[in-house]
């Protein structure tokens, strides 16, 4: 199994339910978090002044799926998500040993 990572802009978070559900994997978590790339922020201008925003709002999208699976989930992602821009966000994949069901048991990818 894998558990895939991906920050986002918020904007592209329905695009991307949309494309994980059409997959058959409507089981995610989504958090709100902030941060920057190695652009470091953005620079705005208000009223006349300039300011920095350091840490950018973005959507953190977990998932755990079959290793079977892995490739077609993160290209929905990647299409989903992209827009050419900096800030479009990373996808990151990591190994998970095991899945518990709570409520029936089931261990494995049949808990997923």
């Amino acid at each position: 199994m894998k558990k895939i990572e991906a920050i986002i802009r918020p904007d592209s978070l329905e695009q991307v339910r949309k494309s994980l559900d059409t997959l058959g994997y409507p089981g995610i978590t989504i958090t709100e978090v902030e941060g920057h790339g190695k652009q470091k922020g953005l620079t705005q201008q208000w009223r006349g002044e300039k300011f920095k925003i350091e840490l950018l709002p973005k959507i953190k999208v977990e998932i755990v799926i079959k290793n079977a699976d892995l490739d077609k989930i993160i290209n929905a992602i990647e299409n989903a998500a992209k827009t050419g821009e900096i800030g479009d966000g990373k996808i990151f994949v990591s190994t998970i040993d095991e899945a518990l069901r709570i409520r029936t048991g089931e261990r494995g990818e049949s808990a997923l």
